[in-house]
């Protein structure tokens, strides 16, 4: 976490300063060729394993968005790697499929999605309803996996540098299971986005009472071996913690011991109201900001300050649309 000023790379503090029309980051790894994993063995991109043992149903999932393509990394080494589960079920999906095979190291923001963002989709209304885009199709042939699942760790990363993180929704069970991992090191319960509901915020896994679960872990920066890497480390904690894989598979990362994650509870989101939103600094994702009532940004004429001492700034987007998300703002839990 960081609570001091934090620098940006060169081309985002140009893009904050407004001589950049979009953000022009290097690709620092590779796109996989998934090629092989594309029939599946369940459904299209869906490779899933049973073992004969009892327990958990666990989904690993990447690619929600075509353009973060550090999660079809992982799954596609541990595919390679013949990763299969001890106890339990263990599902592997390649999401956004069409909007990954756009994907292009030389325009890599856009192949987010075709016609929607797939993390805004997930209520039964939408799903079930008479709409009809490239990603509605796609998750209305995933739901079945999804409602299947006992456990899901949903694969993100960042266009705006910040802190790894473990987004848990609404429900307690998703940030009591967040702070176990301890990989990383923050958990952050919120209320989702106004323009739609995400798979972590899906019924099955957000209704009270309920027992089944889902996370949305943002890894770090797109495109970065870093991301890769904490991908690694949150993912073969959960597998070892739930007991579904073999502690020392060689496909999984090292195993390490992590002390409980730290929770967070957002207090508020704050949604762009006009076409000139703009933060006053160029805030990094985890920064706390210490004193209640700091202005931090402007949309509009309209003032945006901190509600509370110790602030932390979840995912700002330095470069917001109306309508958009800008940042959420979080008290740490007691």
């Amino acid at each position: 976490m960081s609570t001091a000023s934090d620098s940006l790379p060169p081309d985002l503090a140009a893009l904050l300063a407004g001589s950049l029309d979009a953000p022009r980051l290097a690709v620092r790894i590779a796109p996989p060729d998934i090629r092989a994993w594309l029939p599946g063995n369940t459904l299209p991109g869906v490779w899933s394993f049973a073992a004969e043992a009892p327990g958990p149903h666990v989904v690993v999932n990447a690619l929600m968005h075509g353009n973060e393509i550090a999660g079809a990394v992982l799954l596609d080494g541990w595919l390679r790697a013949g990763l299969r589960p001890l106890r339990g079920r263990l599902s592997l999906v390649f999401a956004n499929l069409e909007a990954y095979a756009r994907f292009d190291r030389d325009d890599p923001t856009a192949s987010r999605f075709l016609d929607e963002d797939m993390n805004r989709l997930w209520d039964a209304e939408t799903l079930e309803g008479g709409r009809r885009s490239c990603e509605l199709r796609r998750a209305r042939v995933l739901r079945p996996v999804f409602d299947a699942a006992d456990i899901v760790l949903d694969l993100h990363s960042m266009l705006w540098p910040g802190e790894p993180l473990l987004l848990c929704g609404a429900a307690p069970r998703a940030a009591a299971l967040a702070q176990r991992l301890g990989t990383p090191g923050l958990a952050v319960a919120d209320q989702g986005h106004e323009g739609g509901m995400r798979l972590l915020d899906y019924l099955p896994f957000s209704a009270p009472g309920g027992q089944r679960t889902a996370m949305l872990l943002e890894a770090g920066s797109h495109w970065e071996p870093a991301t890769v890497a904490q991908m690694q480390a949150s993912a073969a904690r959960l597998l070892r913690l739930l007991g579904v894989v073999a502690v020392d598979h060689p496909a999984l990362a090292p195993a390490a011991e992590f002390a409980p994650g730290r929770r967070a509870e957002v207090t508020r989101t704050v949604t762009a109201a006009s076409h000139n939103f703009s933060f006053l600094r160029p805030y990094r994702g985890g920064h706390v900001v210490a004193r209640r009532n700091t202005l931090i940004a402007l949309d509009g004429e309209v003032e945006i300050r901190t509600p509370h001492d110790d602030c932390v700034m979840v995912m700002p987007n330095l470069r917001v649309g109306r309508g958009q998300t800008a940042v959420r703002l979080a008290r740490f839990a007691a």
